[in-house]
């Protein structure tokens, strides 16, 4: 999957990322890949539940992937995150 169709969630507001995802799919992508990690997964979530239900009811979530990755913070301790990946497609 490339980064051409993906969308990084952070902490700007929900609707940002929900503008972006509607973008892909009117520009002729057939799949978006909504990431996040940490506290923003609920973000992500949130994001793929409003493009769904709200704007586009012919998306659905294709694939989601969860993991952990493991980042060395400034102190030297390695920490783990969570990650998620949704994958939505249209039908």
């Amino acid at each position: 999957m490339s980064d051409e169709n993906s969308i990084f969630v952070g902490s700007k507001p929900v609707m940002n990322y929900v503008l972006a995802c509607i973008t892909l799919f009117h520009n002729g992508k057939d799949e978006v890949v909504i990431k996040a990690r940490g506290r923003s997964i609920s973000r992500a979530v949130d994001v793929a539940e409003i493009v769904r239900n709200r704007f586009m009811s012919d998306v659905y979530p294709k694939e989601i992937r969860i993991g952990t990755e493991t980042i060395n913070t400034e102190s030297g301790n390695p920490i783990n995150v969570s990650t998620i990946e949704i994958v939505l497609a249209k039908k």
